[in-house]
């Protein structure tokens, strides 16, 4: 759908913001997408933009409408992994499971089949079935020693749900490698992998702090220590004082 030049500009500026912001204020991206909506509802980019906003702020519903209204006017298949994390969002597994296995699934491109799949393992450990989530993530693609953008977190997860079965060992590889593959810091693996190895970390502002309060309650004890000897030292005249007078009398 075309829109006026003028309102085509407010809906770019405001798309705009939306993605700048979706990481690190998800809330404020949310505030702009709305905007969008209201300007341009019948956009399929601007519900999209609504449903990943929406989505980042844990509104799961309203996200999930988003995304099959936008489904509806494009006939793209490329949200269905997301729509299918809504409906784990919402509490329902089951659904999220059931769309795991539709036909759209094999629409996907490659990224969209690997994210479907960590939807589906998600979606096993929701109800329990930590085995089941394991062998879910077992695939080509985690096999490959390729790495694709997927891989931390397909690696990553797969080490996660080791660990939750209580296969340590296995965890501690899986960390690693997800490690290895993550150049740009998607995920925590080296703090996983930290915490398995039993490594404490101390927060280097928290240190800086106490190290200043140190040094402040150190300066108020030397502070303490000259007022004392400045009020003995006042106090010695009057001492002397007394003696001299007290000579006199005698």
């Amino acid at each position: 759908m075309s829109l006026p030049k003028g309102l085509a500009e407010d809906v770019a500026r405001n798309l705009v913001m939306v993605a700048n912001l979706i990481d690190e204020d998800p809330e404020q991206a949310y505030a702009y997408s709305k905007i969008a909506l209201r300007l341009a509802s019948r956009v399929a980019a601007v519900r999209e933009a609504a449903g990943f906003a929406a989505y980042a702020t844990q509104k799961y519903a309203e996200a999930l409408a988003e995304f099959r209204a936008a489904r509806r006017m494009t006939g793209s298949v490329e949200l269905w992994p997301v729509m299918a994390d809504c409906e784990r969002g919402l509490g329902r597994p089951e659904r999220a499971m059931a769309m795991a296995g539709e036909p759209e699934v094999q629409k996907l491109d490659k990224a969209g089949q690997v994210e479907m799949r960590l939807v589906a393992a998600g979606a096993r450990r929701d109800m329990g079935q930590i085995d089941a989530a394991i062998v879910t993530l077992q695939s080509p693609e985690l096999a490959s020693n390729s790495i694709q953008p997927w891989t931390p977190r397909l690696r990553y997860a797969y080490a996660d749900a080791l660990l939750a079965a209580g296969r340590e060992a296995e965890a501690r590889e899986w960390f690693a490698k997800a490690l290895e593959a993550d150049k740009d810091g998607a995920t925590d693996a080296s703090d996983r992998l930290a915490e398995l190895d039993g490594v404490e970390f101390v927060d280097a502002i928290d240190t800086e702090d106490a190290i200043d309060t140190e040094d402040a309650d150190e300066a108020d004890d030397a502070t303490d220590l000259d007022d004392a000897d400045d009020t003995d030292d006042a106090s010695d005249p009057d001492d002397a004082s007394d003696d001299v007078d007290g000579d006199k009398s005698e």
